[in-house]
């Protein structure tokens, strides 16, 4: 155990809540919230200086409130909770990301010139067959993939081949264009993955997926970019903010 536990005071708050308090701290320990089970009640019980029956009553309780799993015969651990994004963050996963203490990795990332196909061309407003850049990225976080991106670009946006596209994608846009990201619009569906596409995610072939298709527009109201974003329906979760008008 690597996060020190303490014998809890005397007095003040019941124990109970004292042992909930820990265990909410013991948490937050990395080893924990990425999944590894908890002590058994009786270490804790020991290392806090209280009877069983109070470990597992605190403990009780955070599975109530849906913080704490417990399985017969394997153990106690923290329940793993889908991460959540706002539609409006769409101009940086990335950031939004960081803000909520998640650090997103690529786990597979190519550029590569195609030509536009019928639906590519009438979202972004150019002949079919024309040739664009199209970037494709599978992305997520510890272990394990959680979206893959599928990005066509109208022909005013240029990457330099080699592009590792380590920084903000809309900050790359602006830089090789001169344009800047102003809106998008946005559909959502849901899908079962497809062979392909759920080797890529690592997921069972019909696995349910949320598909978000957008195409981002400059300030000038011309398209940018067209993207389909498949997400992985049980580790991903994607909210809405809506704010009454005023009459």
């Amino acid at each position: 155990m690597n996060v020190l536990l303490l014998p809890l005071r005397q007095g003040g708050l019941p124990l109970h809540i004292k042992v909930e308090e820990a265990l909410r701290a013991l948490m937050t320990a990395p080893e924990y919230a990425q999944g590894e089970l908890l002590p058994d009640e009786l270490t804790l019980a020991k290392r806090l200086g209280v009877s069983r029956g109070t470990v597992r009553t605190a403990t009780l309780r955070l599975v109530a409130e849906g913080s704490l799993e417990r399985k017969a015969g394997v153990g106690t651990r923290v329940v793993q909770r889908s991460a959540e994004v706002a539609i409006d963050a769409w101009r940086s996963f990335s950031r939004e990301m960081a803000r909520k203490g998640i650090v997103v990795r690529n786990f597979h990332l190519q550029l590569q010139e195609v030509p536009a196909t019928s639906s590519v061309a009438a979202a972004l407003r150019i002949p079919s067959g024309t040739s664009v850049q199209r970037l494709d990225r599978v992305r997520g976080w510890g272990e394990l993939p959680v979206l893959r991106s599928r990005s066509w670009f109208h022909p005013r946006v240029r990457f330099a081949a080699g592009e590792k596209f380590s920084r903000p994608l809309y900050d790359l846009v602006t830089e090789v264009s001169g344009l800047n990201a102003d809106s998008a619009s946005e559909a959502f569906g849901a899908e079962a993955a497809r062979a392909p596409l759920a080797k890529e995610l690592r997921i069972r072939k019909t696995s349910p997926l949320l598909i978000r298709r957008l195409t981002v527009f400059d300030t000038f109201g011309r398209p940018l970019e067209f993207a389909e974003v498949h997400y992985v329906s049980k580790r991903f979760m994607l909210t809405i903010n809506v704010k009454r008008e005023a009459l």
